[in-house]
């Protein structure tokens, strides 16, 4: 446990510092807000380019591998999403809202640079195999569940077209075949923007915490935070150590993946819809304080 902790501290240590940074009046929303949009828009799509490009990909579609991750997932926004508007009264966008929470982990800020800190560069490729379909999949359900039947096919697979992740996922894989005979000193240049994509998200993590607050108190969020936290990567184990036919050596890596807290996009869906803001950015700060703990306990048991 002490040398996962050894292991946790040092990434949630760069949001403290945003976290101080924001409240001590160093840095701004205004700047933070700047620091994520460079991290989405240019520094992970840098990393997962270079990733998918050079890495050693398996020969075949991980299948059992993505169906430990989503049907855990699947399940997981279920529970949440039932025990939201069952015992807490929620209803409609609130509800996706909860669920999504619980089940969307924070993939970007948190995921990605714990995991390759944790595990090294051997875990890349079945990390953002992962990251590769994680958002696709989430922000097109959250949004199909909102909008219902009066959802456009073209205006989600337009957004999701448009998005930095899915661009960095698809220019890797078109420059895999001739990412030889690329020059040396583009990788070079790309490969320090992808470094820079770690503690960047951590330090822009850190601020949009301070911004979003306990706003809706801690019955509800505590609930979603246990679902995050405990509830998914535990479903993800199970599915992935006796059901589907996953890798011995990648099960950390989905466990993990699971284990992180809830992301940023439920709430922005949350703002899109100007409903159950207040939730989202209360599950999102409650799961990350207490992500501290849970994941390096996730990481020795996985990696134990």
């Amino acid at each position: 446990m002490l040398d996962a902790l050894a292991i946790v501290l040092p990434i949630f240590g760069l949001v403290l510092v945003g976290f101080a940074a924001r409240k001590g009046g160093i840095i701004d929303d205004k700047a933070g807000a700047g620091l994520a949009q460079f991290v989405f828009s240019i520094a992970l799509p840098c990393l997962i380019l270079s990733t998918l490009a050079r890495g050693d990909l398996p020969l075949a579609e991980p299948w059992g591998y993505w169906a430990s991750y989503f049907v855990a997932l699947g399940l997981t926004w279920l529970v949440a999403g039932l025990l939201a508007r069952h015992a807490f009264g929620t209803v409609g966008v609130e509800t996706v809202v909860a669920g999504f929470s619980a089940a969307q982990s924070n993939t970007v800020l948190i995921g990605v640079p714990l995991i390759l800190g944790a595990f090294g560069e051997t875990a890349a490729v079945p990390l953002f195999l992962l990251v590769a379909i994680h958002l696709p999949i989430t922000m097109s359900a959250a949004t199909l569940l909102v909008e219902g039947r009066g959802a456009s096919l073209a205006t989600i697979a337009r957004k999701l077209a448009t998005h930095p992740i899915i661009l960095g996922i698809a220019a890797g894989v078109l420059i895999r075949p001739v990412a030889g005979e690329l020059p040396d000193p583009l990788w070079r240049m790309l490969d320090m923007l992808a470094a820079s994509a770690a503690p960047s998200a951590l330090v822009a993590m850190g601020i949009a915490l301070a911004r979003y607050g306990l706003e809706a108190g801690l019955p509800l969020p505590s609930a979603i935070t246990a679902c995050k936290l405990a509830l998914h990567p535990l479903l993800v184990w199970g599915l992935a150590t006796f059901v589907f036919p996953v890798p011995e050596e990648w099960v950390p890596i989905a466990v993990m993946f699971a284990a992180c807290p809830s992301g940023i996009n439920a709430y922005l869906l949350a703002q899109t819809y100007k409903s159950g803001v207040a939730l989202a950015s209360s599950a999102v700060a409650l799961s990350t304080a207490l992500a501290v703990v849970t994941m390096a306990g996730w990481l020795a048991l996985v990696a134990g």
